[in-house]
């Protein structure tokens, strides 16, 4: 028989509520994922749910039945919650009913396995958890190998990323490192790096995004730091003609990566 818990003093209610804040994910070693998509492209990707709360007030269809049975058989709790309930630990405007608690986990670079000419992601200090959903999604459409992580300020396992991302942060090889050791890694492997910056005459179309790749991408208030202007092959810009000196870095990070495939596809 499945629990019903329908008290907002509940003690689970209350870890739910409080996997919200960075300290307790640290801390417990476990991160939210609300929604039904997210939920399904966790489980696709074997990840490991412990604990998957609904909600029937919200509208629940053979869709969202199905999935349940599919994390039930996977191994998570089930566990039924007010409307009351599951409106206080849902972090959505629009919640559908299903959020899911899941174990995090870490990769390290040398567990990455790269083709001979990969095209990988390299972003520094990104502060806005909207922004790292949305850049993870987009290496993800533009066929990345993994997206590293340098000096990081968000966590990746922040409620808005995974929402962002649209679950895309479970398909996507991620690591977190520092940038010196990043750095070194991509020499040892004979990757170019391509780093970002307004302040540059070359613009990013006209560099050789070809070969093993990676493009670095900086925080939004600062930029890349000076480690990474000083230590990158080539720094490319993207041409603005307004007022505005620089875009939104997700959006900068899309139309850098996506030059990278223009070329590298024809």
């Amino acid at each position: 028989m499945v629990e019903k818990i329908t008290s907002l003093q509940n003690p689970r209610v209350k870890q739910l509520v409080r996997l919200r804040e960075r300290r307790e994910r640290d801390t417990s070693g476990l991160f939210l994922i609300e929604g039904y998509r997210e939920v399904r492209r966790a489980l696709e990707k074997n990840i490991k749910l412990q604990d998957l709360y609904f909600c029937a007030d919200w509208f629940l269809g053979e869709n969202e039945r199905t999935l349940m049975d599919q994390a039930v058989a996977a191994g998570a709790q089930l566990t039924e919650l007010s409307k009351e309930a599951f409106a206080k630990v849902s972090y959505r405007d629009r919640p559908d009913g299903l959020l899911a608690v899941a174990p995090q986990w870490k990769r390290a670079l040398e567990e990455l396995t790269l083709s001979t000419a990969p095209l990988l992601l390299v972003v520094e200090s990104i502060e806005k958890p909207g922004n790292l959903g949305t850049i993870l999604r987009s290496a993800d459409a533009a066929g990345a190998e993994a997206v590293i992580v340098c000096d990081a300020v968000t966590d990746i396992f922040n409620p808005n990323v995974v929402r962002s991302s649209t679950g895309v942060l479970f398909s996507v090889p991620i690591v977190i490192a520092d940038s010196a050791t990043v750095h070194a890694w991509l020499q040892e492997r004979g990757v170019q790096i391509v780093a970002t910056t307004p302040a540059t005459p070359l613009l990013y179309t006209q560099a050789d995004l070809r070969g093993p790749l990676a493009i670095v991408m900086g925080s939004e208030q600062y930029g890349l730091s000076e480690f990474w202007l000083k230590h990158s092959n080539a720094l490319v810009r993207i041409p603005m003609a307004g007022q505005a000196d620089s875009l939104n870095v997700a959006m900068a990070t899309i139309i850098t990566l996506f030059e990278a495939v223009r070329q590298r596809t024809t």
